[in-house]
This record gives C-alpha cells, sequence and structure tokens, in this order.
C-alpha cells in the first residue's frame, strides 16, 4: 500500500492501466483478422481457386490500398484533434469503424474476395487511425521518465489480450463441433463478430478514464478543421526544423516496414512455401504469448541502456529473422521464428513510441503522431506489395521475405545518427515558442 497522499505507483494509475487496455481491445483485430484468419479465409475461401501468387498479390494491394488512405489522413487529422482538443473523440470514430467493419465480416459469402477485400480496408483504416490518437494520449497519462514502460505496458497487454481471444478463436476453428459448429468455415466466421465485441467491450476504459488536457483557444466543428490544415503546413516546417525528428522518421519508416510486413505476410509466406496453415497459426498464437513478458523487458532494456540501443538489438534480430526464413525448411522452423519475432516485435515497437514521444514538442503530441503513423502506414504500402512483387516476378517466394531485410539495414543505419540528447533539447525549447 502507499502511504496516504502519496502518488500512485505508474503501474497501479487508472488512466496508465485504463490507454494500455485499449491495446487489449484493438489487438483482437491485429491477431485474429490480420496476422491470423483473414490471410487463410481469403486464400482458401473469399478467393477460393485463384492461385498463390494472385491471392498473395491481391492481399498485399488490400493492405497498402488501407495503409495509403492513413498515409494521407494521418497528418491532418493529428492537427485538427490537436487544434479542437479531440484526441478522444477521433480515437472513438475510428475504433467504431473499425469494429462495425470488422464484425461485417461474417456476412461476406464464399468467393466475394472483393466484399472481403473492402471491408477489411475500411477495418484497418479504422484500426490505424483510432491507434494514431492512442499513441498520442501517452503524453497525457506516463511521466516522461516512466513513458518506455508505460509504452511497453501497452504492447504488453496487447500480446496477451490478443493471444487469449485468438487462441479461443483457433480452437474454435480446430474443434468446430465442440462449440456446437458444423464447420471451420463458421467458426472463423463468427470470430469475426467476436473480435468486434472484445474490441468494443474493452475500449471502454480509455473512453471513460484517460483525460485528455484542453489547450487553450481550442477550436471546434470546421474552425478545428481549417486550423488542423493550417497547422499541417507548419509542421512540416517544424519537423524539418527538428532535425533528429526528421531523421529518425525515416529511420522509422524503413525498419517498421521490414516488422508490419512480416506480421501482416508470415501466414501468407508460409502457405506459399507449402506449410499447413493451420500449423501457421498456431506459430502466431505462440508469437503473441511469448511477445506479453518480451515487451515489458524490452521496456526495463530501455531504462537501463537506452530506448535507440534497444531499438538496434531488435533490428538486429530481425536481419536474422529474415535470412532464418528464407532457408527455413520445415514447420518446426517456423515455430521456432515465431518465437524469436515474440522476443523483439513488441519490444521494437514499443521502444519506438516511447524514443519518439521524447523527441518531439508535448502539447503538439497528435499532429507530431499523425506523422509518426503517416510514415508507419507509408512503409506498408511498400512492404507487402514487395512482397507479392519479387514473389509474383521471380517465382520464388523465398526471395521476397529476404528482400525485406533490405529496409531493415537502411532503417538501422539512419537510426545510428538520432541524437536523443540534442532532440529532446530542440523540442523542449519549441515547446517555448
Amino acid at each position: 500500500m502507499t502511504k496516504a497522499g502519496a502518488p500512485r505507483p505508474w503501474y497501479r494509475s487508472r488512466e496508465v492501466v485504463s490507454w494500455a487496455l485499449y491495446d487489449w481491445a484493438n489487438s483482437a483485430f491485429a491477431t485474429t483478422v490480420i496476422a491470423g484468419f483473414f490471410p487463410v479465409f481469403f486464400k482458401q475461401y473469399w478467393s477460393a481457386g485463384a492461385d498463390a501468387g494472385t491471392s498473395t498479390f491481391q492481399l498485399g494491394i488490400a493492405n497498402s490500398l488501407a495503409s495509403l488512405i492513413i498515409v494521407i489522413l494521418a497528418p491532418i487529422l493529428g492537427a485538427i484533434a490537436d487544434r479542437g482538443s479531440a484526441k478522444k473523440k477521433f480515437l472513438i470514430f475510428f475504433a467504431s469503424m473499425g469494429i462495425l467493419m470488422t464484425g461485417l465480416l461474417h456476412l461476406v459469402q464464399h468467393g466475394q474476395w472483393v466484399a472481403a477485400v473492402m471491408l477489411y480496408i475500411f477495418a484497418t483504416i479504422g484500426f490505424s487511425g483510432a491507434n494514431i490518437f492512442y499513441d498520442s494520449l501517452i503524453i497525457s497519462v506516463a511521466e516522461e521518465k516512466k513513458v518506455d514502460l508505460v509504452s511497453a505496458l501497452g504492447f504488453s497487454l496487447g500480446y496477451l489480450g490478443g493471444g487469449l481471444i485468438f487462441g479461443l478463436n483457433v480452437w474454435m476453428a480446430s474443434a468446430p463441433a465442440t462449440f456446437g459448429f458444423d464447420s471451420a468455415e463458421q467458426a472463423v466466421r463468427l470470430s469475426f463478430i467476436l473480435v468486434a465485441v472484445w474490441w468494443a467491450v474493452f475500449s471502454i476504459p480509455v473512453m471513460l478514464f484517460v483525460h485528455e488536457p484542453k489547450i487553450p483557444g481550442a477550436r471546434l466543428g470546421f474552425g478545428a478543421v481549417a486550423a488542423g490544415f493550417r497547422q499541417v503546413v507548419n509542421t512540416f516546417h517544424e519537423v524539418r526544423r527538428l532535425r533528429y525528428v526528421f531523421l529518425f522518421l525515416i529511420a522509422y519508416w524503413l525498419y517498421i516496414d521490414g516488422v508490419d510486413t512480416i506480421v501482416r505476410m508470415a501466414v501468407d509466406y508460409g502457405m506459399s512455401l507449402g506449410f499447413d496453415s493451420n500449423s501457421l497459426v498456431l506459430a502466431l498464437l505462440i508469437t503473441q504469448f511469448v511477445g506479453f513478458p518480451a515487451a515489458i523487458a524490452f521496456g526495463k532494456l530501455g531504462e537501463k541502456i537506452g530506448a535507440k540501443r534497444g531499438i538496434l538489438i531488435g533490428i538486429a534480430v530481425y536481419l536474422g529473422i529474415c535470412v532464418w526464413g528464407y532457408l527455413m525448411e520445415r514447420t518446426a522452423e517456423f515455430y521456432a521464428i515465431a518465437v524469436v519475432v515474440g522476443l523483439v516485435q513488441g519490444g521494437v515497437q514499443a521502444l519506438s513510441r516511447s524514443f519518439y514521444t521524447r523527441l518531439i514538442p508535448r502539447d503538439k503530441a497528435a499532429e507530431f503522431f499523425g506523422f509518426y503513423n503517416m510514415l508507419g502506414k507509408f512503409a506498408a504500402v511498400i512492404g507487402p506489395v514487395m512482397m507479392g512483387w519479387v514473389s509474383v516476378v521471380t517465382g520464388n517466394p523465398r526471395l521476397s521475405i529476404l528482400s525485406v531485410a533490405i529496409l531493415f539495414i537502411a532503417g538501422a543505419g539512419l537510426l545510428y545518427f538520432v541524437d536523443e540528447t540534442a532532440g529532446r533539447a530542440a523540442a523542449r525549447e519549441l515547446e517555448k515558442t
């Protein structure tokens, strides 16, 4: 117990836990839909009859189109939210869109790949758009010295929550009769409804208990929109002035491309190699439960050696994963790679978010996180299409995973030159103007 009047530890703060629980909520979509069932169901059910290379390309286009829309909208929406003190309102809007579109996937019938793609695109826009404002709210709940751990807590709970609902959905699909279903297809289609419900229910705490500070002179309605558009132009200039923010964003754009591409395309890649889809989905489940403690461990690592060093360690591991993925021959190796991905994936994501938080002006968090998410999603425009293109052109899917290593190498090279101390000083100076 804490003494009367003493502040609660960071991990017992209602705002911190409520904020982190949104990661628990929306990770159901990331695991069951993006990484797990959608690629498998798309290939075997909605796009039945198409060859492996064509369905891979279609899936890559769907991911890339959704990401491209977020690329265009993210900085504008972030600026509008800052000018109008509307981060939570935008979070609610985009989360609601993602939840609704995910639930509607249940209605898509066999062979209706176009309908599946359209709903998936809008659901992904909702998921990604909400993350802009969720990420920016970390400024409101975390002390600067604890931001690595708070960021890691979010990703850690995301891995656990996403893993639990994904595990239930895998169990339903593997043993449909146990749950009263006639087939695995029936179970998978219901899983989309379960994801929507899970996402909605566990989003409630962040809506109720995370308080967004009001900024002086906040605008409403069209005034916020107009001010937001003007602010986008100003933020472009500020990003260019903040040298290390600019350098980090380019580095992040490159290496997070590799991370996101591996997440989105791993199951499709394994199926292209002829691995059993059930084994691939089980591997994703392993990644989730390994990622739960590993993300927290990376948060502690960031406190000890610095977030940048922690990210560079994670990128080095990803380079090894690309080479191993190119060489692997057995399903057991896919399981082993899943464990290794789980050890570093959440850590790279969490430390990237907390490292960026230290480089930006705290009073302009949403608009700067708009650029952060813009570049993250712009990277995902390139990665999946690159994998699909390499697979189609060469006829060798193994080369597609190896090509992702280029992005990790380039990203790490630029990140090495980002000076956190100088970047933080420049951001604090801009806050005074």
